[in-house]
């Protein structure tokens, strides 16, 4: 599991790809959210501003598994 390091309170589902490295822009959002199967804490999720929070866990098909980690 990969540990992606968050600055603020959240961070929506759409940026998370972007610096998880899932996806090259922030454009391709909508149309990989439609095409892949994301899965945030046990349950499908497709909703590019769905909120993150420190210890979330995200699984993405194809691209891995992890966890939103709050930096000081």
């Amino acid at each position: 599991m990969k540990p992606i390091s968050i600055h603020t309170d959240y961070i929506t589902l759409g940026q998370f790809l972007k610096l998880s490295d899932c996806i090259s822009t922030g454009g391709h959002a909508k149309s990989f959210l439609q095409e892949t199967k994301i899965v945030v804490n046990g349950e499908a999720e497709n909703r590019r501003g769905r909120k993150l929070r420190a210890g979330d866990r995200v699984v993405v098909d194809g691209c891995g598994e992890f966890q939103v980690v709050q930096e000081q």
